[in-house]
């Protein structure tokens, strides 16, 4: 069962039948296949009857405002480093968090939502302070599968995903691990991702909502409310997918979960 947090829709909201997705500069941050994330929020809504609007934003175009959950992707050091300074500004992406909106970060745009991140020699740059953690530069690299245990206030399976970074994450007061690491390196100390209201950030590619059906929900519920679960055949090649890979990492996991 997917878990609802209760909270109301931002005033970017239309309606529970029109959900708006802004893919943050594809251009700079997309690696991994970052974009299945996009794509996987889009046909689990459409297949709940939601219209879904993607809106693919560049670096050298304005954010917009007026938008239901924004995504932004992995990406280099130097991409990252631009990103960031664009994004502040920019001023786009502030507007959607201070109205609600949903915001899903992977790897390189998860650190840059923070206070600050490693640069290219590991100096310290300055982010977008729209989540309270601080990044910076680990001693070993987490390369490969990972797996941790949600946060149990998500209520989600356990977390499956690919990793390929040398950060190291900290969060601040009110910020909550997306996860414990059981398998991998996440964070750097223990924990996987942070979330915080309707932010949410994980090192995780995969790409990473194509492995955790109950992941994409969460965010979709977020910003659409309740959703009505999915029928067995829809829902038959993501399980075969996410199976296969929790038995890669040697899970041994049921089917179920």
């Amino acid at each position: 069962m997917t878990a609802e947090v209760p909270r109301g829709r931002g005033a970017h909201a239309r309606t529970a039948s029109s959900l708006r997705l802004v893919w943050v500069y594809p251009d700079l941050l997309s690696t991994y296949g970052d974009r299945g994330n996009l794509l996987i929020l889009q046909r689990r809504a459409q297949l709940r009857g939601i219209e879904v609007e993607q809106v693919l934003v560049n670096a050298d175009q304005a954010v917009p405002g007026q938008g239901d959950i924004y995504l932004l992707g992995g990406g280099e050091d130097l991409p990252q480093i631009l990103a960031a300074r664009r994004l502040r500004a920019d001023r786009g992406l502030y507007t959607a968090a201070e109205q609600g909106a949903v915001i899903f970060a992977v790897c390189a745009g998860y650190q840059l939502l923070g206070t600050e991140f490693g640069g290219e020699e590991g100096q310290p740059v300055a982010g977008l302070e729209i989540l309270d953690i601080r990044s910076g530069r680990g001693e070993r690299r987490g390369v490969g599968e990972i797996l941790g245990e949600v946060n149990p206030a998500l209520r989600l399976p356990r977390l499956t995903g690919f990793e390929n970074h040398q950060g190291v994450t900290r969060r601040g007061p009110g910020v909550e691990p997306l996860a414990q690491v059981l398998t991998g390196v996440g964070n750097g100390d223990g924990t996987e991702g942070a979330w915080a209201g309707r932010v949410l950030g994980t090192y995780l590619h995969g790409p990473v909502l194509a492995r955790n059906p109950g992941l994409a929900d969460l965010l979709l519920t977020w910003a659409a409310g309740r959703l009505p679960p999915l029928a067995d055949r829809e829902e038959q090649w993501t399980q075969q997918l996410r199976d296969q890979r929790l038995e890669a990492i040697g899970a041994g996991l049921s089917p179920s979960r």
